[in-house]
């Protein structure tokens, strides 16, 4: 996974996530990839800032903890970041509703074809899940006008 700093003809700035660089280009070329603000698609990579060490003792010391620090985004930009990650899951998968606990399992026991799925599950049956040893995220459920 790869993590791209990115701005768009607006001058908003957000990250993407991709599998590499050759798919941030085809998701770019295919207009996948849009700005959660704007929904503009013109989009660039920006530089990144990786890490800031305290001093430049510990940017000579390769095998010392370095502490870098970050800001976490707060109100429009959190909720905008937000709405990218949810946009991205359900273009990127498959809507099986109710029926999530029972397609994932069939999933993780190759009894159906493996791919992104996305759905409906209660708490108890995502806590089975992942007694289960299957991987799932869960996010909280939103209105649509809410990711608008």
């Amino acid at each position: 996974m790869i993590i791209f700093d990115l701005s768009c003809s607006n001058n908003h700035q957000f990250e993407g996530w991709f599998r590499s660089a050759e798919d941030f280009q085809r998701q770019l070329e295919s207009h996948l990839v849009m700005c959660p603000q704007c929904d503009c698609h013109s989009i660039r990579r920006i530089p990144s800032a990786v890490a800031i060490a305290k001093n430049a003792q510990q940017v000579s010391a390769p095998n010392t903890n370095v502490d870098s620090t970050a800001l976490m985004p707060v109100g429009a930009q959190a909720m905008a970041l937000y709405r990218q990650l949810v946009q991205t899951i359900m273009a990127n998968s498959e809507d099986v509703g109710r029926s999530f606990a029972d397609e994932a399992r069939k999933i993780h026991y190759n009894e159906a074809p493996e791919r992104a799925i996305r759905g409906h599950a209660t708490v108890d049956e995502c806590d089975e899940l992942r007694d289960e040893g299957i991987a799932i995220l869960r996010l909280p459920e939103l209105d649509e006008g809410e990711l608008n």
